[in-house]
């Protein structure tokens, strides 16, 4: 079985600079844990504030767990592949093309992927007012977590969301309002995982909603395998794979989907939360388990109730034959990413322990 090395010097990087910095510190905790239990003896937190972050002396590794901007957009990751450190997940190109909804869309309309109708307005010069009919939905582009996101019903509230969009960046990205189920699928080393339904307590899958120990707010159910026909979730995972492949992400990933009512299937490509509460370890806890099991946050809980630690170890073990894996299949030519793919490949390979024993 392909391993890290125990003694591997790494660097978990968490917090950030942008507006999940709170998030990323609880995902941050979750990995440190499991990474401790897993057997690794030289881990170290590293809280991120902006590029210049320094990493322990000799790190081996750096370990991506920051959300949102800068972790999640490319950056970090230019900023790793620059100093020669290898980095878990995906790399710097297809990282920042999946974290642009507005650069994501046109892959995906390219490649034939389902997605929303849309248009991206470039308010550089002042606010530009959407054309689509009402109802529809107005975010940046670049931001994570449902982070400046408006679903908008009524004409009179259109400016003030605009207004708010503009405050993340001049772009602003306005999609055709879909109503239905809102799905996600995490896909591992080019395979679907189980189906999740979303199911906020009240109004969509926002902030509050995802993390509602933030702010004791919100709530969500999180239904695993979704209650979904057998052939309508074969579709939704036939469409998950689709998107990710277009978009060029290596190891894992985790895809939106919101289903019609009408069973038409409509695409949005994420990153993966590796917290307590991440989907992509929920959807793999049950695919170990074969069972269907109902996973919630609630208002009136202290502490995140989802996975256990146990089964993100698990989740971590896996994700470490998966870019030793990776790695392989870089140096022998299969997936080629130019000259930064190039260094990755080439330190990467000290990742692994050659006599293939744990220290």
């Amino acid at each position: 079985m392909n391993t890290l090395k125990r003694d591997l010097k790494i660097a978990l990087l968490l917090g950030g600079p942008g507006s999940e910095r709170e998030v990323s510190l609880v995902s941050g905790n979750s990995v440190y844990d499991a990474l401790c239990r897993a057997g690794f003896t030289d881990v170290t937190k590293v809280d991120v504030h902006g590029p210049d972050f320094r990493l322990p002396e000799g790190t081996e590794l750096a370990y991506n767990i920051i959300h949102g901007t800068f972790g999640e957009d490319g950056t970090l990751q230019a900023i790793l592949e620059e100093r020669g450190v290898p980095y878990t997940g995906a790399g710097s190109r297809s990282s920042a093309l999946c974290f642009n909804k507005s650069e994501s869309k046109k892959v995906f309309l390219e490649a034939g992927v389902p997605t929303p109708h849309a248009e991206i307005l470039d308010c550089s010069h002042g606010i530009v007012m959407p054309s689509l009919p009402l109802p529809f939905v107005i975010k940046p582009p670049c931001e994570g977590s449902s982070v400046g996101v408006h679903i908008v019903r009524r004409q009179e509230d259109v400016l003030p969301a605009m207004e708010e969009a503009v405050t993340h960046g001049t772009t602003v990205l306005v999609e055709e309002f879909i109503q239905g189920k809102e799905l996600t699928v995490g896909i591992l080393d080019g395979k679907a995982l189980p189906v999740i339904h979303i199911c906020p307590r009240s109004g969509f899958y926002d902030l509050s909603n995802k993390y509602p120990w933030m702010n004791m707010g919100g709530g969500t159910d999180y239904i695993c395998p979704a209650d979904l026909p057998e052939e309508t979730a074969a579709n939704v995972q036939e469409a998950a794979l689709k998107a990710y492949k277009a978009a060029g992400v290596e190891v894992y990933g985790r895809v939106d989907v919101l289903l019609r009512e009408e069973d038409g299937v409509n695409i949005g490509l994420r990153n993966v939360s590796l917290s307590t509460c991440g989907l992509v370890p929920k959807m793999y806890q049950f695919a170990e388990e074969n069972l269907p099991v109902t996973l919630s946050v609630s208002l009136h809980e202290r502490h995140l109730k989802g996975v256990n630690e146990q089964t993100v170890q698990r989740f971590l073990h896996k994700l470490e034959e998966l870019h030793i894996s990776a790695t392989r299949r870089r140096e022998m030519g299969d997936d080629i990413e130019g000259a930064c793919g190039q260094l990755r490949r080439k330190t990467l390979t000290t990742l692994h322990d050659p006599q293939g024993e744990e220290a």
